[in-house]
């Protein structure tokens, strides 16, 4: 574990596991890149459990993550309280912005005339946006609650894919902050968790870039400081598909049975770019070779030693 001599000083990232499944390749090449990039820099990692939805999350699998870690290495130096601990710090977060409720079903979100987002999402048409009192008063839908964005773009500097802007408008639209089941949305809760915690960097697959505009404007607008982002290339399967809990791609389970730990952070150090060539290492052998200027942007196919 890390001491810092000044926590004004240190570099605080966190991993932030979903407990609905194993966790499978690609969950492990994004822990060990976030455990690389904050130890090389003498800083804290923070383990955060996000355990957001009740009906994904389960408790087998939360003593799973802890015990694959501590099985490749990767220490953490706090656990960050789960977001199943925490509607009350949501609630009041939600209440300080401009929201409002959505009764739109998902049929009707699909066949609304919507722009598109530059990342191929679809962006809500605003149908519920400027809804009178009496018009939302015959709704008998259960809301989501929205919220309302500025005609704002959002830029910052990614550590891996350079400058990203977004228009909030056109490329995001107002976006759901509480479900129709009161279930706050990923968006406020990963803000209002990584600036209670004091996360200066975030490391994450960028499968969840398009997302990193509206969360830096969320900080923004609830006083916090937006950390640095480095969004990892995303492992995908042989036909190009992307790795899935859901289809259980390579977990740890199967992945403790074949290797061991450094054989593994070896095969995973040489697909990132940190190794010449793929041989057994540990996690702390590595931070000396670590640097994001080796990481490329290109999605990366399952390494051969993996995919059987």
């Amino acid at each position: 574990m890390t001491t810092c001599t000044s926590s004004a000083e240190c570099a605080v990232g966190r991993f932030a596991p979903s407990p609905s499944g194993r966790m499978h390749l690609g969950n492990v090449f994004t822990a060990l890149l976030a455990w690389l990039s904050v130890r090389s820099k003498g800083g804290r990692l923070l383990l955060r459990i996000e355990d957001l939805d009740p009906a994904r999350s389960k408790p087998e699998f939360i003593d799973a993550i802890y015990d694959d870690l501590r099985w490749l290495g990767l220490t953490w130096d706090a656990e960050s309280p789960r977001q199943s601990t925490r509607d009350a710090v949501y609630a009041e977060a939600f209440s300080r912005l401009p929201t409002y409720p959505c009764y739109c079903t998902r049929s009707e979100l699909l066949d609304a005339s919507a722009p598109h987002g530059s990342d191929g999402q679809r962006v809500y048409a605003g149908t519920c946006r400027d809804l009178t009192p009496a018009e939302r008063a015959v709704r008998t839908r259960r809301p989501a609650w929205r919220v309302r964005v500025p005609d704002e773009t959002v830029g910052f500097d990614d550590g891996v894919f350079g400058h990203v802007e977004q228009s909030l408008p056109r490329d995001c639209g107002d976006f759901i902050l509480r479900r129709s089941d009161g279930v706050y949305a990923y968006q406020l809760a990963v803000v209002c968790d990584d600036g209670a915690s004091g996360v200066t960097e975030v490391v994450r697959g960028c499968d969840l870039l398009s997302s990193t505009p509206r969360q830096i404007w969320l900080l923004r607008e609830l006083g916090y400081t937006a950390p640095q982002y480095c969004h990892v290339p995303l492992l995908v399967a042989p036909d190009g598909r992307r790795l899935s809990k859901r289809e259980r791609d390579l977990d740890m389970a199967h992945l403790r049975e074949c290797l061991t730990p450094e054989r593994l952070i070896g095969i995973l150090a040489h697909a990132a770019g940190l190794l010449e060539a793929p041989r057994p290492i540990s996690a702390q052998e590595l931070i000396p070779l670590f640097a994001w200027e080796r990481i490329g942007r290109a999605p990366i196919p399952i390494p051969g030693q993996l995919a059987v």
